[in-house]
């Protein structure tokens, strides 16, 4: 499928979108620590995205049954909230939150660090970030999307790390999730040429262990890494600008 242009004014309705879920995510550092569930979180996400006029995307999408997805330690991506799951000291957690707004979409997400976490968990963290930061140097017209994930791939590898081949970003703003798949491996091709008004998620998921991951079979959500190893996740809602791009979300 063709990548969507945006028009003027869908990018401002987006940009507003994205402005209200980054509100969101920031009142998620405000309450995050040692000691709360992640259905704290998910309390705390849903009556903030209400407050401040939006509506929360994940919540009854496909089934799930949460307003926002919190994935720990060996989680990959679409944990589930649960008052069970209790946050304890050396834990690393992302938290996934996507917002409507006026039925304008924005999704990004953010990674915590609870209390003293290993060096290879900070590691780890830390490292995804700059290969989400570091891919954004390939956005920008006449660019091409598959090099994001040439970038990723070889920041992560380069520091032992692996990273899941077949959850990918995806483009967004009118819907959930458009067209163009944006893969964080290196793939054959370069892809489609970035152009003005395309907007998309970037997102690695980069594994301390092997790449390999399952569904859960009990929930039908939740992504697991085959081995057992942390998992780490950054995402940001980007648009191709005339000079290069803007983060609407992050």
């Amino acid at each position: 499928m063709k990548p969507i242009i945006k028009t003027a004014a869908q990018v401002e309705k987006i940009r507003r979108a994205g402005e209200i879920n980054t509100m969101v995510l920031d009142a998620v550092d405000a309450m995050i620590r040692e000691g709360i569930s992640t259905e704290d979180i998910n309390r705390t996400v849903h009556q903030k995205t209400l407050e401040l006029g939006g509506v929360p995307a994940p919540l009854n999408f496909e089934g799930f049954p949460k307003s926002v997805c919190t994935s720990v330690n060996d989680i990959v991506c679409h944990g589930i909230p649960s008052e069970d799951v209790i946050l304890a000291d050396g834990d690393i957690i992302n938290v996934d939150v996507t917002t409507i707004v006026d039925g304008y979409y924005a999704d990004a997400s953010r990674m915590y660090c609870i209390g003293s976490v290993s060096p290879e968990a900070r590691k780890l963290v830390d490292v995804t970030k700059e290969c989400l930061e570091l891919s954004l140097k390939a956005v920008h017209p006449g660019g091409y999307l598959n090099e994001i994930g040439a970038i990723i791939q070889e920041h992560a590898e380069k520091n032992g790390f692996s990273v899941v081949p077949d959850i990918c970003g995806h483009g967004v703003g009118l819907d959930f999730h458009e067209s163009p798949l944006v893969f964080h491996i290196k793939r054959r091709g370069r892809g489609p040429k970035l152009e003005p008004g395309m907007i998309f998620t970037i997102e690695p998921m980069i594994n301390s262990g092997e790449s390999d991951w399952f569904i859960d079979e009990d929930d039908g959500w939740t992504v697991w890494t085959e081995d057992g190893s942390l998992s780490a996740q950054w995402e940001y809602t980007v648009l191709v600008t005339e000079n290069g791009y803007e983060i609407l979300a992050k």
